[in-house]
């Protein structure tokens, strides 16, 4: 999945990788859903969160996913 310019949810990222991935279908329905129901939420910034949080909560310990990880904690929606 390429990540795009500024579709980073915040975080200055010095590199940018492409994935692809399979997913069950019920995990692809609660995502579009989510999407749907919070606009300020495209499919990039929620693996990239749902990615940091995992390794941040299973033991990573490198510096840039902690602060993807805390980023993604107390981002709001934007204003408008």
């Amino acid at each position: 999945m390429d990540q795009g310019p500024g579709r980073d949810g915040g975080a200055e990222l010095a590199e940018l990788v492409s994935l692809e991935a399979e997913i069950p279908e019920v995990l692809f329905n609660g995502m579009r859903e989510f999407i749907r129901c919070h606009p300020h939420w495209d499919q990039y910034r929620l693996v990239s969160s749902a990615l940091a949080s995992f390794l941040f909560q299973n033991g990573c310990t490198d510096r840039n996913v902690t602060q993807h990880y805390l980023n993604g904690l107390f981002l709001r929606k934007d204003p408008g």
